[in-house]
């Protein structure tokens, strides 16, 4: 029997038409038993919109908040019950075919993390991001391979696809909420031994992007440090665990906690 598959599009202020039109082609191209569209703090008309315009497996998830990119990811990732999980981008900026190549290796076994790569030498690129975030996202990858054990083109293309089991090995060491959750994602599975896969794929820019270019980019760069540090404590470094640093509550736990303040469910399983 094949693996079953999952996918979470986290999607903020998202052009209804074209997600729309994107979920449908994942569903056809991809057959997963759930699409799960996390939805933050979306306008009333969109949450309504897009509820009636899709069918199953396609659910709608919304949330009357922010919670950031990797936050709404771990979410959605938590609730899908399927062995292989994998989430894309709300723009459609990889198609079908392209998520498609990404779920491959992790669906026949063949990798436990699949990295869609925009900056792969056999990659198409069809249209480029501005010159500056561009610049910006070759110097930051530059940067982490330089820094994490994976070594990789791209790190932070949105999408990617894990099986559910090494999910739950590294999930309660995930505590980025925002952009920076893929260079997180990634640096913990190449510290937990996880076989990691980078997919070339054909990627298209799309407009009305909400990633500012400074302001993310800053976050991410910190968010790196983060990334490198935390990996280094999984892998054992003594020098780490003994820095003075306390990362509270994984992001599993926060979003548990917000969402069941009364403590009425006890701790996330």
């Amino acid at each position: 029997m094949s693996a079953t598959l999952g996918i979470v599009v986290p999607a903020f202020r998202p052009d209804v038409d074209r997600l729309t039109a994107y979920v449908r082609s994942l569903a056809d191209g991809l057959a997963p038993e759930t699409i799960r569209i996390e939805l933050d703090d979306p306008e009333p008309a969109v949450r309504e919109a897009l509820r009636e315009a899709l069918e199953p497996p396609a659910q709608v998830n919304a949330v009357d908040r922010r919670r950031g990119k990797g936050a709404a990811v771990t979410a959605g990732f938590e609730a899908l019950e399927a062995d292989v999980l994998a989430f894309f981008d709300a723009d459609g900026a990889t198609d079908a075919a392209a998520a498609a190549a990404v779920v491959e290796p992790v669906r026949d076994g063949t990798a436990d993390l699949a990295v869609g790569s925009r900056r792969h030498p056999e990659s198409v690129v069809q249209s480029h991001q501005t010159v500056l975030r561009r610049a910006l996202g070759d110097g930051f990858a530059w940067l982490a391979r330089r820094v994490l054990g994976p070594s990789l083109y791209d790190y932070q293309c949105g999408a990617k696809a894990i099986t559910a089991e090494t999910w739950r090995r590294l999930r309660d060491d995930v505590y980025e909420p925002g952009f920076a959750w893929d260079i997180e994602l990634v640096a913990l599975a190449g510290a937990y031994g996880a076989r990691i896969r980078e997919v070339p794929i054909r990627w298209e820019d799309q407009p009305g992007s909400t990633v500012d270019p400074i302001r993310d980019t800053a976050r991410m760069f910190r968010g790196l440090a983060v990334a490198y540090h935390r990996s280094a404590v999984v892998s054992g470094s003594r020098l780490h665990r003994l820095l003075p640093i306390d990362p509270g509550p994984s992001l599993r736990e926060r979003l548990h906690e917000a969402a069941h303040p009364d403590g009425s469910r006890g701790d996330p399983t």
